[in-house]
């Protein structure tokens, strides 16, 4: 447990600063001001398909109404859509106040503010809003997909964008920030998260008296909705999996092969030591930031910034 809350010494009384480098607001690629204008925007894009969406329903009884846009809430697919939305709006809010920090370190909120709890539960919504949108993309496509699904310029929108441009989302962190690959305590928790949603699904037909998704029906699909979700589960440990190594591939590609270690505002303590200006090409202007070429980060992580007191040996 001690390694999902962050790393403790056992023999020193200090914890590990949560990332030090401040992986989660900044880029290989481009600058700060950048990822954040990008991360906003793609929040408002999510939240606004999400909006457009109950109520373009309430306005059409042919489609199920205000009923059905209630409905939505219980369904997976739109959860975990929400949950992008939510996370841009988050991330993008972190980055803002990271560029705007007076401090001399250029802290974000996540960074200052939170609690090492909250910071952990950032780092476990990232590892969801990576992952899940690529099982959503999936089994949409393989499962639940009919000639409907594009039949009207709305539905071929709305399904795209909830369905398709979902897993771009999940891609863009996946490639873009220098965030560190998950843990892999992760996992554990992403399979309980589903198997929460498993027993919302039960107990939305229990209460409303309808199943979200047809392969979940004993009534239809008999001993094969065990096959179903044990080969969800198994998805999701795949996907996991492999968002893992095209982190870590593009980490090594980024900082070890070509040495682009980063682009931080100016003032982070992170350009202390041998850091050169970073030039106008890549993602941002020569002022927007600069970029690390140094072994800094590693002199960082081993340099604990918080007391905590003794700590257990066994912990």
């Amino acid at each position: 447990m001690a390694r999902f809350f962050g790393s403790r010494n056992t023999r020193r009384t200090t914890m590990e600063p949560f990332d030090p480098t401040h992986r989660f607001v900044t880029s290989w690629l481009v600058s700060p001001y950048i990822l954040f204008g990008i991360r906003a925007f793609m929040s408002l894009y999510a939240f606004t398909t999400l909006l457009v969406t109950i109520i373009y329903r309430c306005t059409h009884p042919s489609l199920g109404g205000c009923t059905e846009s209630r409905a939505s809430f219980s369904y997976f697919t739109v959860l975990t859509y929400w949950g992008l939305a939510f996370y841009y709006l988050i991330s993008s809010i972190h980055t803002f106040t990271y560029i705007t920090s007076s401090s001399s370190s250029s802290s974000s909120l996540l960074h200052t503010i939170f609690p090492r709890p909250l910071q952990t539960l950032h780092s476990l919504f990232y590892s969801t809003i990576t992952t899940y949108p690529i099982l959503v993309t999936i089994v949409f496509w393989a499962l639940l997909s009919s000639p409907d699904t594009l039949s009207t310029p709305y539905s071929t929108w709305s399904n795209i964008s909830q369905h398709g441009l979902n897993t771009y989302y999940a891609v863009f962190e996946i490639l873009v920030p220098r965030t560190d690959p998950m843990p892999w305590i992760h996992l554990p928790f992403l399979i309980l998260i589903l198997a929460l949603y498993l027993s919302l699904a039960y107990l939305t037909n229990a209460t409303k008296g309808f199943y979200t998704y047809d392969f979940l029906d004993p009534g239809m699909q008999k001993s094969l909705v065990a096959a179903y979700v044990f080969g969800i589960a198994l998805g999701i440990c795949v996907i996991f999996a492999v968002v893992w190594a095209l982190v870590w591939t593009r980490r090594w590609v980024t900082e070890t092969k070509f040495g682009m270690r980063g682009v931080f505002v100016k003032g982070d303590d992170n350009n202390d030591g041998g850091i050169g200006r970073r030039g106008g090409g890549g993602g941002g202007g020569g002022d927007d930031g600069e970029r690390m070429n140094g072994d800094d980060e590693e002199r960082r992580r081993k340099r604990p910034d918080q007391e905590v007191g003794e700590v257990d040996s066994a912990v």
